[in-house]
């Protein structure tokens, strides 16, 4: 069950939650909770992330929710909102690369991992690339941007942007990428090396769909799919010079997303002008997958099923 609520909507003006997207988000996460309920859910982990850890009245909404909803909510810091990322796609990843870059755009944050898979042995750069390596790629750098496509569309504007006011959002994003990337030199350290993106957020999965065509969302052709610079560009263009209306009319976008879908666009131009790469792969996963695979390893059931799966084809 998912539900696009904005809960950050307003917060970077106010630095309050508003009671309209506080409201939102109770009647969503009433849905939620009669699910856990109606399936006898034994353990979960609920979760809370930007908008909750940089509002005021942030805390005081997650004892509202508790009180009313009966859900406790853990409000994770960015490193680990980060790591959680990085598990959820985690199977998406090229291992015969070198680098590999996972980002998350948010409503109120953005994050980047920079992995460095330099460290893998010739037979698992050249192996079967389905199964999992032996070593865990290294995070080499990361961070979490204070924008989003919610607060990035907040101070440039959403429902008409221009060329100009485009321009405007891809330096403003730049500006707020560059530390990170003079403190570690990531441009440099991938000069000459196999780099590739891999992207998990609404803004890319939307991408997706338009390049492809599609009529109607389909998350089994846009979830593991690689795009180019070039498609990508194309795209960004494309939904560039729509009119606010013609971005509704777009299947892959819808009203909810419209006026949010080229502050997107701008994060994900501003990354791919600080570290050019050929090729994105897509993930239609990300946060909430990399909490289940946390929970089920800590259960033992990646391990159980692996074994199982090993014993049906008679590898033991």
């Amino acid at each position: 069950f998912s539900r696009i609520i904005r809960l950050g909507e307003g917060v970077s003006q106010s630095g309050r939650l508003s009671d309209a997207a506080m409201r939102r988000t109770i009647d969503a996460l009433r849905v939620c909770a009669s699910k856990i309920q109606r399936n006898e859910v034994a353990r979960a982990r609920c979760v809370a992330t930007e908008a909750c850890r940089i509002a005021i009245n942030g805390r005081d909404f997650l004892a509202r929710v508790e009180d009313e909803v009966g859900l406790k909510l853990e409000v994770l810091d960015r490193e680990t909102e980060a790591s959680l990322a990085v598990s959820g796609c985690a199977s998406l990843i090229d291992y015969r690369t070198d680098y590999v870059l996972v980002f998350d755009i948010g409503g109120g944050s953005s994050e980047l991992i920079w992995l460095d898979l330099t460290k893998r042995t010739s037979a698992e750069r050249n192996g079967d690339q389905s199964r999992r390596p032996a070593a865990k790629p290294e995070i080499r750098g990361w961070t979490s941007l204070p924008v989003g496509v919610v607060t990035l569309a907040e101070r440039f504007g959403g429902h008409h942007v221009t060329p100009d006011s485009f321009e405007e959002m891809v330096q403003y994003v730049i500006g707020l990428v560059s530390p990170f990337e003079q403190l570690h030199g990531f441009r440099a350290l991938s000069s000459g090396a196999t780099v590739h993106l891999l992207g998990t957020s609404g803004t890319v999965t939307t991408v997706a769909g338009i390049h492809l065509g599609l009529t109607r969302y389909d998350r089994t052709r846009v979830d593991g799919c690689w795009l180019t610079f070039d498609e990508i560009q194309a795209v960004t263009y494309q939904l560039l010079a729509r009119t606010y209306e013609e971005r509704v009319a777009e299947p892959c976008i819808g009203q909810e997303r419209a006026d949010l879908v080229l502050a997107g666009c701008a994060i994900l131009e501003a990354i791919l002008r600080t570290w050019p790469a050929e090729r994105l792969r897509v993930a239609d996963r990300g946060l909430r997958e990399g909490i289940l695979a946390t929970l089920m390893s800590e259960d033992g059931v990646y391990r159980t099923g692996r074994r199982r799966r090993r014993q049906r084809s008679g590898q033991l």
